[in-house]
């Protein structure tokens, strides 16, 4: 099915073609407290489309910024995993780039602090940008990360450029994906660049998403699924050059672009051989084509059906059920599957902001994890796969009791 009037988030154009419709769902961060478990939650159509003119994967709704981001949920700092891979990537990157007193490291979507404490603990200046009031007091308070509690865009590029502060590295890590206007941060990020800064961008690959079943990853927050291919066009459109690309599994598989002026006189080869192979294998994948994501569809209800008759036939004979993780994606996840109270007993999770909250949608409660050994359900099915081998490394006593994990995507396997 072809939407002709929805226009495309990178260059415009209309005809976009459908991909994959959830229908009606709830907010995925919207987790409730007790006092709302009565009233109705907001839900917006979710819809998966394919740009055929510049190869980007987009949803056809937008909610408001303001309604998703200004009180948010997700603090990036409970993960380890997360932590480990900002540390590592820090590192690397002072010393690659001989970052000292006299940079400056800016990060729009900057969360917590995850990741620029550990440019401030190396002696570098940071500044976060962060628009959710409550996440941007803790990277203040917690890390003592200097936090601007906004939404990054050109204007305040260019506020912050005529302060003088323009940075050497800007790190835009899961961030791009939220983004309505994709151009304007672009241009946002080239105007706080110096001449030979260089701007560090991941995001999930919409070519992990589509092998390896991901459809839990779709969701209203996630406004794009790129390709290398889509941001190649976006990054030219907005006069920057991808000089870098790697692919890190981080987030069930993540593109990281390593990005620069167009132009600048950074060091370096200007071109990378990794961007001119990755965009060769998209072209013979037909990453831009709809024939590529043409039985996504069909992957997705049957893995759907598939999760559905197991925590069945478990929980009719018997078994206790739970689930591990109340993140954004186990909400897309248990409500297109359509699992809930009937078949889970409640979540886990280790962020305390979180506990104690509901599930959208389906409005399980969500405990500590240390109720999986209070309680010890037979079987606990993780919606945060991304992370599983985290997640049961810490959760080893539960499994030495026998409890089991259910892992629903690549592949529903017990573990």
């Amino acid at each position: 099915m072809t939407d002709t009037a929805c226009a495309c988030r990178s260059c415009g154009k209309t005809g976009l073609t459908t991909i994959l419709s959830f229908g009606s769902m709830p907010l995925a961060n919207a987790l409730l407290t007790a006092d709302q478990l009565h009233k109705p939650e907001l839900t917006y159509p979710l819809e998966l489309v394919l740009c055929p003119h510049c190869a980007l994967v987009q949803i056809t709704e937008t909610v408001p910024p303001d309604i998703l981001f200004r009180e948010y949920l997700y603090f990036s700092s409970y993960s380890d995993t997360m932590l480990r891979h900002s540390k590592e990537l820090v590192g690397r990157l002072v010393a690659q780039y001989k970052l000292g007193p006299n940079s400056l490291v800016v990060e729009p979507a900057s969360n917590d602090g995850y990741l620029l404490q550990y440019y401030k603990q190396a002696g570098v200046p940071v500044l976060g940008i962060e628009p959710a009031r409550n996440v941007a007091l803790v990277a203040e308070e917690k890390h003592g990360i200097p936090t601007l509690c906004e939404f990054f865009g050109e204007a305040l590029a260019q506020q912050l450029k005529e302060q003088g502060k323009r940075a050497d590295v800007i790190h835009a890590h899961n961030v791009l994906a939220h983004v309505a206007d994709l151009n304007g941060f672009l241009r946002a990020i080239r105007l706080l660049l110096k001449d030979n800064g260089i701007a560090v961008i991941e995001a999930p690959y919409v070519k992990d998403m589509v092998d390896c079943c991901e459809f839990d990853t779709i969701y209203h927050e996630h406004l794009c699924y790129f390709s290398l291919t889509a941001l190649s066009h976006l990054c030219q459109r907005s006069g920057l050059t991808i000089q870098d690309v790697e692919h890190v599994p981080i987030h069930g598989g993540s593109l990281r672009l390593f990005v620069v002026r167009a132009g600048s006189s950074i060091a370096g080869p200007k071109i990378s051989p990794a961007v001119t192979a990755l965009l060769s294998e998209e072209e013979s994948r037909g990453v831009n084509q709809w024939q590529f994501y043409a039985d996504f569809t069909q992957r997705a209800k049957a893995a759907r059906d598939r999760l559905w008759h197991l925590l069945g036939d478990l929980s009719r004979s018997g078994k206790r059920l739970a689930a591990y993780g109340a993140a954004a994606k186990g909400t897309t996840l248990l409500n297109y599957c359509r699992i809930g109270q009937d078949t889970l007993d409640f979540v886990v999770d280790r962020s305390t902001y979180k506990q104690g909250h509901f599930m959208p949608g389906v409005r399980l409660p969500i405990y500590p994890p240390e109720m999986l050994l209070q309680e010890m359900p037979e079987y606990v099915l993780l919606l945060t796969w991304n992370f599983a081998e985290e997640i049961m490394r810490q959760q080893d006593e539960y499994r030495r009791r026998g409890g089991r994990f259910i892992i629903p995507i690549p592949n529903v396997e017990v573990v």
